[in-house]
């Protein structure tokens, strides 16, 4: 576990957590690693919804499919983040999503029912553990409302600007990276790939913004 201390510092999961009690914590926890190649299932929708993940390299998607087969992306999971620790938490019997990884990744499975009840050595820092396990949530939740302020809006275009915008703010530069290819980012914003490739498009001829892959730059 050592050789991960670097990216595991970096969690919000482990804040303020010194690094010979993470260690030990990582023992209390019973936190074990698995390897996933691309495009492989991290986490299966319908599957017990009892561990959540942290994502050690590489990186994965959130995606929800609905009773049609529509896709789409809840969001990408970069290095150092904490995923599906909400439904692990509620105790809800099963995942409402799934998890596929982008390309091959290392990631910590943790059973949450270790981190909600301290084990019996009484270790002093899991009450910071709770607590950066709540703040945690609370900021998902911020980023879910988010998500539903770019889904709501009425057109492809408006949509688009909205995330972009929020992507911008996020960079605090109006030049930036998203974590999406093009049908990626339709997924995201519950949209046709074609209908946003010509609003992209119009966008680019009207001098609102340029753009080449998945970097974009606000005029």
């Amino acid at each position: 576990m050592k050789k991960y201390i670097d990216i595991l510092r970096k969690c919000a999961l482990f804040n303020q957590i010194e690094e010979e009690n993470l260690i030990k914590m990582l023992g209390c926890l019973g936190a074990r690693v698995e390897s996933f190649d691309k495009k492989y299932t991290i986490f299966s929708e319908g599957s017990p919804a009892k561990y959540f993940g942290i994502m050690l390299s590489g990186s994965a998607q959130i995606i929800r499919v609905d009773y049609y087969g529509n896709r789409s992306i809840v969001s990408s999971i970069e290095p150092a983040e904490v995923f599906c620790e909400a439904f692990a938490c509620a105790e809800v019997r099963n995942t409402p999503v799934t998890v596929i990884a982008n390309e091959p990744c290392e990631v910590m499975l943790v059973d949450c029912s270790h981190v909600l009840h301290t084990c019996q050595n009484h270790c002093a820092f899991h009450q910071q553990l709770i607590f950066n396990l709540m703040k945690n949530l609370a900021a998902k939740n911020i980023m879910f409302h988010q998500k539903i302020e770019i889904t709501s809006k009425r057109s492809t275009r408006e949509k688009l600007m909205t995330y972009l915008m929020l992507q911008a703010k996020r960079a605090g530069s109006n030049s930036f990276d998203i974590p999406f290819d093009r049908q990626e980012l339709a997924d995201y914003l519950e949209v046709d790939r074609s209908g946003l490739s010509a609003e992209i498009s119009k966008l680019r001829s009207e001098g609102v913004i340029n753009s080449h892959r998945k970097h974009f730059e606000l005029l």
